[in-house]
């Protein structure tokens, strides 16, 4: 997935028009690494502020990614003790359910966030997984393309890792591969909590949250009376949708039910439920709502 560094930034510009933006920030990540390596992981956490930009109309308007219009994607929690879920693997069921609906998908060699934050406690090799036939327009030195069986193993592979899926259709995704917008792009990351920019939802207002990332319909989440207010699940949240206060751990608007602070609690004081046996299938057709997989 890297370009060698000789002559990298001198060429950024060009490599921009011609191909997009990965593979100019590619070249500049190993320009920099080559040197020792910060200014891209320091710029790649700058992308956060984007979505502080949507606390401003006009600025907002202007950036497709901020537009809900535009994206939509599921938090898919892999937690095995969900209420009301006995029988359900949730992720395995849903993204299932869409390779096989898939003509075409390309998994990513690894992942770029956990690649430049250095990520030292998820497998950096997991990379994301692209379907539909924009996905045949992806360069084939950041990926390869796969069968229907090579792509639910790496699902496996990713969801024993400890990775949440996030999977839907990401207006972003199509400006950084730079592909034209055609909504036949279906991204399926598999995240953490460190390193993913899924972490950039915390910066924007809950409304723009609301509109593009969305939880499974039917899924809840609650603290119960076993808290002690340790925060370990407020250090897990990958949007600071939690926080002790007053010895007990509180959870907010921003919360996506990803379910990485049920699986951390040390007190099992966490709870997810399930109030729909018809998840799955919500899931998987909300996502074709959006995204020509055909």
């Amino acid at each position: 997935m890297s370009i060698r560094p000789k002559g990298a930034i001198k060429g950024i510009p060009k490599t921009i028009l011609k191909k997009g933006v990965l593979p100019a920030f590619n070249a500049a990540y190993e320009f920099d690494r080559k040197r020792g390596g910060k200014w891209v992981t320091r710029f790649f956490k700058s992308f956060e502020w984007l979505y502080a930009m949507a606390y401003i109309p006009g600025l907002r308007d202007g950036i497709p990614a901020l537009d809900p219009n535009l994206s939509y994607v599921s938090t898919i929690p892999i937690n095995k003790d969900i209420e009301g879920a006995e029988g359900i693997a949730l992720p395995e069921e849903v993204l299932d359910r869409l390779i096989d609906i898939s003509k075409y998908r390309m998994i990513l060699k690894q992942c770029a966030c956990r690649t430049v934050y250095g990520c030292e406690h998820y497998p950096r090799d997991v990379g994301c997984i692209f379907m539909g036939e924009s996905a045949r327009k992806i360069p084939r030195e950041y990926g390869r393309e796969a069968t229907k069986d090579e792509a639910k193993t790496h699902v496996r592979k990713a969801i024993g890792a400890g990775l949440v899926p996030i999977v839907g259709e990401a207006r972003a995704d199509y400006e950084l591969l730079r592909l034209p917008y055609d909504r036949r792009l279906l991204t399926n990351c598999f995240c953490c909590e460190c390193c993913c920019l899924s972490r950039a939802f915390r910066r924007g207002p809950v409304a723009i949250v609301d509109g593009i990332l969305h939880p499974v319909k039917g899924l809840t989440v609650e603290v119960t009376d076993a808290c002690v207010g340790c925060g370990t699940c407020e250090r897990t949240c990958f949007i600071k949708a939690i926080e002790v206060r007053c010895g007990r751990a509180v959870i907010n608007d921003y919360c996506r039910v990803c379910g990485r602070c049920a699986a951390a609690c040390p007190h099992d004081a966490i709870r997810l439920k399930l109030d729909n046996p018809h998840a799955v299938e919500d899931v998987v057709n909300e996502i074709l709502a959006k995204v020509d997989l055909s």
